[in-house]
């Protein structure tokens, strides 16, 4: 394929180069003429290990050259890749000028070339936020393009997966291949880039496609963060560091998994919100900073809030809960989120009623009963038996786990109950369209 990289920093050198070498024939463009010259000459303008001999082998082969001319870079290529920095403003926002830019100057270029008997693909590489094609680069694209442009352009996004130090590496062998796009065509098009790379392919909508990376890269920052802290725990208890963490990442079922990574509501029950507790005392017993381990209880109690709101926001108070207990199977109300919830809700003058089986106070014994009639008795007597109860009574149905109770009322509900899904779609199967979910 006849490809165009605009942008030959270190991500548009480094896919240029791997492009080429994968038989692709590739035309580099970038304002800056030192760069241009320097890979003319067979010369990389990054440091990347074993990038400058596959450069200077593309080059000589004939598959990569280089031009400051987006005209140029435009008329011999079939599909650009858009690979310019995205850098933080002073205010910490994304500066999108040289997207924009390209972005017009393709569209204007495509207006000056003769018509083409295809659309020209643009894929959007550099890393920017969700709705930034939609609202940036295609505004800019039109403008640049002429009235006909719609017909004459399609768009994808095409995140990168690279580090530098081993980008060559992390280009053959990526995680996924992940394509954001309006239409399959383009997503298998764009798919075809990569023929020669292991690694599944994984379509997807454009805003989703944009905000993939940012969510690995903040994922990435957080676990760097999370464990320096542990490690600071560590050092102050005189406990090695490398070695709890070594025994840490044996466990593959929830420390290093998928466990506890899909949205939901909040945590809760009778280990979490105690061992945290008890965590960041000892840090303050001895004097530690844990400023993101301190940040989890109070960003835990936001998500309760947010849920209140949420269906105060509907303007409705006849409210039917489903799901007590802080996760489906369990009968445990200690440190319940959804404990919390219900006494904010009566707090601001709603008419709660309660569905959750494995909770039913006939069920309870020992502490668990004794929990609920010394500490929560209020709560108890809004206990409903069945699904029919709750229905009747509701105008909103908060859903608070993904239990058997929460698909049977789901299943028996109509068009009068508005359903607030704190599960976030993990009963998405069972929903109507009209459930809302707290964005």
């Amino acid at each position: 394929m006849r490809i165009s990289v605009f942008g030959l920093g270190y991500v548009g050198c480094v896919t240029a180069v791997s492009l080429a070498g994968e038989g692709h024939t590739v035309t580099g463009a970038d304002v800056n003429a030192e760069k241009v010259g320097q890979v003319n000459d067979a010369e990389s303008p990054v440091g990347e290990p074993g990038l400058p001999k596959l450069l200077a082998s593309a080059v000589h082969l004939g598959r990569l050259r280089a031009t400051t001319s987006v005209e140029e870079a435009v008329a011999a290529s079939d599909l650009a890749l858009i690979c310019v920095g995205t850098p933080s403003g002073p205010n910490g926002r994304l500066s999108l000028g040289a997207v924009e830019r390209v972005a017009r100057d393709i569209g204007t270029a495509l207006c000056a070339l003769p018509a083409r008997s295809t659309p020209y693909t643009v894929v959007v590489r550099s890393t920017v936020l969700p709705g930034t094609t939609e609202r940036a680069l295609l505004p800019a694209l039109l403008d640049g393009a002429g009235a006909d442009a719609a017909r004459r352009v399609r768009v994808a996004v095409n995140p990168e997966f690279m580090r530098e130090g081993s980008s060559l590496r992390d280009f053959a062998q990526p995680p996924m291949t992940l394509v954001g796009s309006a239409d399959p065509e383009t997503a298998t098009l764009v798919r075809s880039l990569y023929s020669k790379v292991t690694a599944p392919f994984v379509p997807t909508s454009i805003r989703t496609a944009e905000l993939v990376k940012y969510a690995c890269n903040a994922f990435h920052a957080l676990k760097i963060g999370f464990s320096n802290e542990i490690g600071d725990v560590c050092e102050a208890f005189d406990v090695d560091p490398q070695e709890l963490m070594r025994i840490f990442l044996m466990d593959r079922k929830l420390n290093v998994s998928e466990a506890y990574l899909r949205p939901g509501f909040a945590f809760g029950g009778s280990c979490l919100p105690k061992d945290l507790r008890a965590l960041l005392a000892a840090g303050r017993s001895v004097d530690l900073d844990l400023p993101l381990l301190s940040a989890l209880l109070p960003a835990n109690h936001a998500r309760v809030r947010k849920a209140v709101d949420s269906v105060i926001d509907t303007g409705k108070r006849r409210v039917g809960v489903i799901g007590l207990a802080f996760k489906a199977g369990t009968d445990d109300l200690r440190e319940s989120p959804m404990v919390a919830l219900v006494e904010a809700l009566i707090g601001k003058g709603c008419d709660v009623r309660i569905l959750d089986h494995g909770v039913a106070l006939t069920r309870l014994v020992g502490a668990n009963r004794r929990y609920i009639q010394e500490q929560i008795p209020h709560i108890a007597s809004l206990m409903c038996d069945d699904h029919d109860e709750i229905l009747r009574h509701a105008e909103v149905l908060v859903i608070g786990n993904a239990g058997i109770d929460a698909a049977r009322v789901l299943d028996a509900s109509d068009e009068r109950h508005i359903v607030v899904d704190l599960t976030r779609g993990q009963l998405r199967g069972q929903l109507r369209p009209a459930v809302l979910e707290p964005a």
